[in-house]
Formats: structure tokens, sequence, C-alpha cells
């Protein structure tokens, strides 16, 4: 048992601390603005270039150390954002945050297109949607506790220390990995990588997944990514209550990873399409709530969280059934166009709120968004013949 769990938990609070460093500017824009002078959609680029970066660099990075054995790579992986954290602690100015940003960007690149291998290489064949499950799981904390607390460190003592601290705690996870990580040794199954690159453009069912996630991320961050300053500024929230807000976002991502590992296998058809068209409706009720009783804006955001975090996990579930032996190179692919997408939507977003039309995000997402779903229905789901006993059989390869 402690073979499969110990291992599992470490990449879990990896996954935690990885994405709470990504979302913790979002928690923090105004702050980081401040901090340096610049507006709260220049502050938002942050969030945008990090995107990119780990849009750009995930498949080339992961096909430049694809012959590196799991847990080697992912020491250096670590290492390198403990490092990058430093940095951001140190920066001086936003550019040298920015450079800084770039670096554990660089290393988010690597880790979420290895981790799901990894995670389900060490767990057993009748767990593996579980250990998905759990892995994606880090990252729904991350919104529930990680990007609360590192606003409120961050509002108590500076945006910086909430910086160190997920250093140290990366120093953990690397001591952890170190000790009690086994070594994973690759198959001889594996495919070579112009089979692998030849099986993904051939591969219908993957290429319909990537363009929907395109789609779903950009419309989803265009809202997320300034929804501080839109409940601080729009809504006229309390910067407490807007923390107790964010953390209910983050508490819907749990209540979506048990949905998925309990039901997933039953009704994967159905939680799909739920979560598409859910999450442009709840998007398109941001504004009309927040002026008829701006108490419900917060189960709105659980409704939101909700619908994204199944998404996730499902899509997640889907690429690992269509690739068995080897999802490393598709889930690389999968970060990085999901990375695409948060850096478009913290694009349009920053220009959004540019142009002064702040309150307008959840209707310009959920527009996006909703396309998405559209999509989903009509190209994808025709391509799923159903669900059998957990697996999802695809009509076509």
């Amino acid at each position: 048992m402690e073979r499969f769990w110990v291992p599992l938990c470490i990449l879990t609070v990896a996954g935690f601390t990885f994405n709470t460093s990504e979302l913790i500017p979002i928690g923090l824009l105004s702050d980081i603005a401040g901090s340096f002078g610049v507006s709260e959609a220049r502050a938002g680029m942050l969030i945008t270039v990090y995107a990119w970066v780990v849009a750009l660099m995930s498949l080339p990075l992961m096909l430049l150390f694809a012959r590196m054995e799991y847990r080697r790579l992912m020491l250096g992986v670590v290492g390198v954002f403990v490092v990058s954290h430093i940095a951001t602690v140190l920066s001086t100015g936003y550019y040298s945050l920015m450079v800084s940003r770039i670096g554990v960007a660089l290393a988010h690149s690597l880790f979420w297109s290895i981790a799901p291998a990894m995670a389900v290489a060490v767990a057993p064949k009748s767990r593996r949607a579980t250990a998905l499950s759990a892995l994606v799981a880090g990252g729904g904390v991350a919104l529930v506790a990680g990007l609360p607390l590192g606003r409120v460190l961050g509002i108590v003592a500076g945006w910086r220390m909430t910086f160190a601290a997920l250093g140290v705690l990366a120093f953990l996870v690397l001591m952890g990995l170190w000790l009690k990580f086994p070594t994973i040794e690759k198959g001889e199954e594996s495919e070579s990588r112009r089979d692998m690159l030849r099986d993904l453009v051939r591969c219908k069912p993957l290429i319909a997944i990537y363009i929907i996630t395109a789609m779903m991320v950009t419309g989803h961050y265009t809202g997320y990514s300034y929804v501080e300053p839109f409940l601080l500024q729009v809504a006229a929230m309390p910067a407490g209550v807007v923390t107790v807000t964010l953390s209910l976002f983050g508490f819907a991502g749990l209540a979506g990873s048990y949905i998925i590992s309990r039901y997933y296998g039953r009704y994967s058809r159905a939680l799909i399409t739920g979560a598409c068209f859910g999450l442009p409706a709840m998007m398109a009720m941001l504004l009309p709530v927040t002026y008829a009783a701006p108490l419900l804006i917060s189960c709105v955001c659980v409704a939101w969280g909700l619908c994204m975090t199944v998404y996730n996990i499902a899509f997640q579930n889907e690429i690992v059934t269509l690739f068995p032996r080897d999802s490393a190179v598709p889930m690389s692919l999968y970060s990085g166009i999901f990375n695409l997408g948060i850096g478009a939507g913290a694009f349009v977003g920053g220009v959004v709120s540019d142009h002064g039309m702040m309150s307008d995000i959840g209707y310009i997402g959920g527009g996006i968004a909703l396309a998405a779903a559209v999509y989903c229905y009509l190209r994808y789901m025709p391509l799923r013949k159903g669900d059998f006993g957990g697996r999802v059989i695809h009509a076509e390869n």
C-alpha cells in the first residue's frame, strides 16, 4: 500500500505547489501591480506570459527529455522550480519578476507533461483513474487552500512571502521525491517520437480534444484571471469576502474530483456534456447575479469551478484512454494547449479590462466557452461510442 500511496501523495503535493504558484498572481494581482506601479492589466501579463511559455515549451521540452527516466527528470524539474522562486522573492523590478516567472513556467511545462504518467505508473492497474483524480485533486486544493491562503499571507506579509513559502514547500517535495519515489523504467513498448507524433496527428478524437480545450480554457480564463478585481470593483465585495469566494471556487474543484472518481466510468458522456455547457452558463450569470443578489455570486462560482474541474479531469482521462501505453507526449501537448488557453484568456481579459469593460468578462468569456461546448457536442461526442465499465471506446483513431 505504501508503495502506491506515498509516491502518489508526493506527486499530489507537488501538483498543489505548482498550481498554487501558477494561480497565486490572480489572487494578488492588485498587490503586485501596486508594488511595481503598473496597471492591473500589465500585472496580468505575468499570467499571460507564464501560460504562453508553458504552451510553447511543453512539447519541445518533453521531446528533448523523452528518454530520461521520470524520477530523475522530476527531480530536475522541481529543482528549477525552487531556484526560480528564490529569484522571484529577490526580484527588484517588474521585468526581473517576469524572468523568474518564466523559469517557473519552464518547470511547469515538464511537470504536468510527466506527472500524470508517473501517477499512473506507480498505481495498480485497477486504481489508475483514482491515481489521476488524486493528482488533479492536488491542483483543486490549490484553489481551495493555496490561492486563498497565499492571498491572505500576501496581504499580511507581502506577496514575496507567498512565493517564498511555495519555494520552501517545493524543497520539501524535492526531498520526498529523492527519498521515497521509485525509479520508473520505460517499457520497451514505448513508441518512437516519429511514430508517436504520427499517431497524434491521425487521432481525430485527440485533435478534437485539443481544439475544445483551447477554446474552453480561453473562455474560462478570460473571466477567471480577473475574478479578483471583478469581485472587488464590480461586485463591491470586501476583501475578506473575496478570499472566501475564491476558497469556495476551489472547494468546488475537490467536489469535481470526487464526482469524476466515482461516476466517470458510468456517466462520462453526461459529465463531459454537462461540464462543457455548464461552464459558459455560469459565466453568463456572473453579472446578473451580482446585480440581483451579490451573495449569490459565491454559488455561481462554486458551480463554475465544479464544471471546470470536471472538464479538466474528464479530458485527461480521455487522453490516457486513447494512449494507455505512453501518454506523456499527448499529455504534454494537452498541458501546452491548456496553458495557451490560459494565456489567451488572460490576454483577452486584460484587453476587456483596459477598455473599461470589467463587468462584461463573464459574457465575453462565456461566449468563447459556449463555442467550445457546441463544437464538443457536434464534433467530439459523435466520435465516442459510449461508456463501458470505465473504459471510453472511440470510433476512430
